[in-house]
């Protein structure tokens, strides 16, 4: 009596394993995407790069060698695709299970089953994961002996990065294959294929040239989204009695508009240019505006990520310094999480670059300067500031002269860094926006205390900052455009008037004015000046330099005391390590 092989002795017949659920032959009413899925790997449109003879791709599908790979991209790439390839050869068994609905216990089945066969002289058992980046760590180790000593071939996949969804040992154990989105070319060809091709739609409709364009920008590489689409817009036009998918069958079957826009085209950079003229208009409605028409119409987030980098030193730039982190924070977002989550990071970043103060001074001042060196301006670098770190140079000159500014107590000192033919010349240009204003009121100090010039009048700076202006004129700004030939003489001009000092300050050699009591400047009998609006001690201290323009490189940059203070400045500048190439 039969009893079903329930205590048969008879090795069970591996040859005629019946195909993992879902790995056969696709049936007559299975969506397009299935019926179209290729019968061999010459059928594959795409991943030309995994393809190549020889290739792992090509070694897995054909059997040549059993190496367990991980299948890396996102959707409609082909990963499914490659699977039912391997699953079709005859000589290997093919498992298939879900990381969505198999646990531990059904890896350790099937890897039970794969080794008593292995033993048995049977064929060897390919165990297909799909997302694989569910499982949990405890399931993945359960996987690791096996594809250590090949019980089973791995072929996992996964739309995620497997760096991070994949445990490291389980990683090292197999080839990591990517695959990239397909390309519009790919998409269209494989649209075409099954309009014609009998296991699609067998040439019952056509389709337009304008439905097809609209197909494979809505797919953004996504083949199976692409014939889900085609598909519905063919059962639309058949319904319809019509024999062509033209563009208003095409967004009635899918629901959504077409968005005219060309990657290569006109529109494309028509809505770029309006992406980043709302941007730079602070219109951050607009600006969300032509982020959504981009996505949708799938533009590659990276590109709208670089196009907001760019934007955040060009058109925000100092008003706004931290306007920069957060568009490079937003593109590394693109990178690591990718789409459609991103967009809310790209979308963030739009925001904040569309309200944040606007400045173009950094855009002007490299602008300038690189005019300046391709005109030809720039003389050699001043000796003092030479590389001095090699053998000789010393005796060269090299670094001779040289003043350590952490050596000066303000942290800056009086000395030539430009090239003689450029000395008093003024790239950067501060604005009074955002967190620039700060900068605005500092660099002045800066420059005079740099290029030793006496400190300016504060009467006219205030009266502009009061009128809500910019900072007026300033004695450390060349009063020659960029560009032009720079004045040789740097020093103050007879009868400039000095700032008068806040209470308690002491400039020696200040002009008569008077000062509130309490206040103690040498020379100069009492006055009055707003608290805040006077010279700063650190800038105060540049007449005690004297007021000799800074001309010509080498010791005659370094001030009166030049002897006294390079050897140390020197010798503090080579063991810090500041005397950089």
């Amino acid at each position: 009596m039969d009893m079903d092989g329930l205590f048969s002795l008879a090795q069970p017949d591996s040859s005629t394993a019946v195909p993992a659920a879902g790995f056969g032959a696709p049936a007559a009413d299975a969506p397009l995407p299935v019926r179209m899925r290729p019968a061999s790997i010459d059928e594959l449109v795409g991943q030309q790069h995994l393809l190549a003879p020889g290739a792992p791709l090509r070694q897995l599908v054909t059997g040549s060698s059993p190496m367990s790979v991980i299948l890396w991209g996102p959707p409609g790439t082909g990963k499914t695709t490659i699977a039912h390839l391997v699953a079709h050869a005859t000589d290997r068994k093919f498992v298939a299970m879900s990381a969505l609905t198999a646990g531990v216990k059904d890896v350790r089945a099937v890897i039970d089953t794969a080794r008593t066969e292995r033993r048995r002289g049977g064929p060897p058992t390919v165990l297909f994961i799909d997302e694989v980046h569910r499982f949990s760590k405890t399931q993945q180790d359960s996987l690791l002996a096996a594809v250590e000593d090949r019980t089973v071939t791995l072929l996992a996949a996964t739309t995620e990065n497997p760096y991070f969804s994949v445990i490291s040992p389980l990683l090292s154990r197999c080839v990591l294959l990517t695959l990239q989105a397909l390309q519009e070319d790919d998409v269209r060809r494989l649209i075409r294929r099954a309009i014609t091709d009998p296991r699609g739609l067998g040439g019952a409709v056509t389709v337009s040239s304008e439905a097809e364009d609209h197909f494979v920008r809505l797919a953004a590489g996504d083949v199976r989204k692409a014939l889900t689409a085609v598909e519905a817009a063919a059962s639309t036009a058949l319904a319809q009695g019509a024999a062509e998918i033209d563009l208003a069958t095409a967004e009635r079957a899918v629901d959504v508009a077409a968005v005219r826009y060309d990657r290569d085209g006109d529109a494309h950079y028509d809505v770029t240019s309006a992406f980043i003229k709302s941007m730079r208009g602070s219109d951050p409605d607009a600006a969300l505006h032509y982020l959504a028409r981009m996505i949708v119409a799938g533009e590659d987030p990276r590109f709208i990520a670089r196009r907001i980098v760019i934007f955040a030193s060009e058109d925000v730039g100092m008003a706004d310094p931290q306007a920069l982190l957060v568009a490079t924070a937003a593109a590394q977002a693109v990178q690591l999480i990718g789409m459609p989550e991103a967009q809310l990071n790209l979308a963030q970043a739009v925001v904040h670059m569309a309200t944040a103060p606007k400045s173009n001074s950094v855009t002007t001042a490299i602008g300038a300067a690189m005019t300046d060196v391709r005109a030809g301006r720039g003389g050699p670098v001043p000796t003092h500031l030479r590389d001095a770190h090699y053998s000789g140079a010393r005796g060269l000159g090299h670094g001779r002269g040289y003043r350590y500014p952490h050596d000066d107590p303000r942290g800056v000192v009086r000395q030539q860094y430009v090239p003689d033919d450029l000395v008093g010349t003024d790239y950067y240009r501060p604005t009074d926006h955002g967190a620039e204003r700060a900068v605005g009121e500092r660099v002045p100090r800066l420059r005079r205390i740099v290029r030793g010039l006496a400190p300016r009048a504060a009467s006219a700076g205030r009266a502009n900052r009061a009128a809500g202006g910019a900072p007026g004129p300033d004695a450390s700004q060349s009063p020659v455009a960029s560009g032009s030939p720079a004045s040789a003489s740097a020093g103050p001009v007879a009868g400039d008037p000095v700032d008068s000092a806040p209470a308690g300050s002491s400039v020696a050699g200040a002009p008569s004015a008077p000062a509130p009591a309490g206040s103690s400047v040498a020379g100069a009998p009492g006055g009055s000046a707003p608290a805040g609006d006077a010279v700063a001690d650190a800038e105060a201290s540049v007449v005690a330099d004297g007021p000799e323009a800074v001309t010509g490189s080498g010791a005659a940059a370094a001030g009166p005391d030049a002897e006294g203070d390079e050897v140390r400045s020197d010798e503090s500048g080579d063991a810090a390590g500041k005397e950089q190439p």
